[in-house]
């Protein structure tokens, strides 16, 4: 009976597979973008005339409306979503450091959102290691009143299966243990500064927390280890509310409009260069995917909305922000998966949340490739947080996007940084993102019957915890269980 049962499911399926008959459009598509591509010229616009694009500021608002014309000037249907959100800017920063009160020098450091708009601090340095609950645990009591330094990833010589959280939640477990500031180490070579947000809700944090280099960070560990290291951090930030606005183009379906694809992707950015890896090469592809589309005049069974999602990098507000309108609006349920593209460069096969989706995601890039031989059909399954998927993800909705690509140049350093800049981007490589997630949008919005569901409590609660989310999720205060 097992067998029988098998067997069926495999025909079925296979007969599932043969309806999807999508190799003709996705050459289409591929001859299209190759020839007709705007993503790298638009995105080299956007970088040197409007500049960084950070939610809030009068460069956001710029490009939410650059977007939004772009769109409308290939024939989209567009319309703003308005959001508030609590809007961050970096002002003045100040860190020294000493073996003394008297004996204090100026470092090189840049602070992480979103740290208080005033803070004036001077205590003793105490090594946090890798800034888990483990290395609080090792020296109870020592770290209140003083502050916290912190390695941004895992430290080389931390026992094998060392975790590495976000800097959100390392921050987010020092004040739990009374920190009065935190140093987070980057771990990039060179004194390669990073930014970020320091804040698990998205909100102004209690204490100040900054990013010094690597070299620096080291050098102050090995100190530490010798005697008292004292610090003193300055700085001074804008915090309040004002409005941002999601961009969202929509090609309604034709059998099932009431079925939604997402494709979404963050268009801000950090304020330290333009931000074109983070993530002007994910939303200036999903924009030219949006082209793409009604430049072929596609027609989809399901409804495909491109969302440019704006405050992701100040804790996903954006993404938060479609979410919550959504559920209030009755039409959540509508959305049947998410693609996310955040950072993603010439993609050499799919990822999704969900396994059950193998067959599918390779069958089309069987396809795929057949017209070209750079894309591998590599698959992954897995899921993890700090993306504008994730909102999605905790309702339940299966989530995916492109997988295996490397970023253009070694652009990898300069994530968050003032080196991420146009110079980094490959135009065939961002070419390549639009071209093969076009094709996995129009197969998901045509294909006969999308194997998968919303998940209940009960299964998302499983599956989370499956996949390691329950204790970064828990410190967020994200756990719902």
């Amino acid at each position: 009976m097992k067998y029988f049962f098998s067997a069926a499911l495999f025909f079925s399926v296979l007969g599932g597979y043969a309806q999807d008959q999508f190799s003709g459009v996705f050459k289409q598509i591929n001859a299209d973008v190759q020839q007709n591509s705007k993503a790298y010229q638009t995105l080299k616009y956007e970088t040197e005339t409007i500049g960084h694009r950070l939610t809030g500021s009068a460069n956001g608002a710029k490009a939410e409306q650059y977007a939004s014309d772009l769109l409308k000037s290939y024939g989209c249907a567009v319309k703003f979503q308005p959001f508030e959100v609590e809007s961050w800017n970096r002002k003045s920063i100040s860190v020294e450091i000493g073996s003394t009160k008297n004996s204090l020098g100026k470092l090189k450091a840049v602070t992480l959102a979103h740290s208080p708009v005033s803070a004036n601090v001077t205590a003793d340095i105490v090594d946090a290691g890798n800034g888990l609950e483990a290395d609080y645990e090792a020296k109870p009591g020592q770290f209140k009143g003083k502050i916290a330094l912190i390695y941004l990833g895992v430290l080389p010589g931390s026992a094998e299966g060392t975790k590495s959280l976000h800097r959100s939640e390392k921050t987010a477990i020092a004040t739990k243990h009374g920190a009065k500031g935190v140093i987070i180490i980057n771990t990039v070579k060179g004194g390669v500064l990073l930014t970020g947000t320091a804040s698990v809700t998205g909100k102004l944090i209690p204490i100040p927390a900054v990013c010094i280099g690597l070299e620096d960070g080291m050098a102050l560990k090995e100190k530490l280890k010798s005697g008292m290291q004292i610090a003193h951090i300055a700085m001074t930030n804008f915090s309040g509310i004002i409005k941002a606005r999601n961009v969202i183009a929509t090609f309604k379906g034709t059998e099932l409009p009431k079925e939604k694809i997402v494709v979404g992707g963050h268009l801000d950015s950090w304020d330290l260069a333009t931000g074109a890896i983070d993530n002007g090469i994910g939303s200036f592809a999903i924009i030219d995917m949006a082209r793409t589309f009604k430049k072929l005049n596609l027609k989809t069974k399901r409804t495909v909305e491109f969302v440019l999602f704006m405050g992701e990098e100040q804790g996903l507000l954006g993404s938060k922000a479609y979410v919550e309108q959504a559920k209030k609006a009755g039409i959540l349920n509508e959305v049947k998966f998410m693609l996310n593209y955040d950072m993603t460069n010439d993609p050499k096969g799919f990822s999704t949340s969900r396994a059950e989706m193998k067959e599918l995601f390779t069958a089309w890039g069987s396809d795929i490739a057949q017209i070209d031989t750079g894309f591998k059909n590599l698959f992954n399954a897995g899921a993890g947080l700090h993306s504008d998927h994730q909102p999605f993800m905790l309702e339940g909705i299966p989530t995916g996007g492109g997988f295996g690509g490397k970023l253009p140049n070694n652009s990898g350093p300069f994530y968050h940084s003032d080196g991420d800049s146009f110079n980094l981007v490959d135009e065939q490589e961002l070419k390549n993102t639009v071209r093969y997630s076009a094709m996995l949008t129009y197969a998901l919005a045509n294909t006969l019957k999308i194997p998968v569901g919303i998940q209940g409590k009960a299964e998302l609660k499983a599956f989370l915890e499956a996949q390691n989310l329950k204790e970064p999720l828990m410190i967020a205060g994200e756990w719902r269980w």
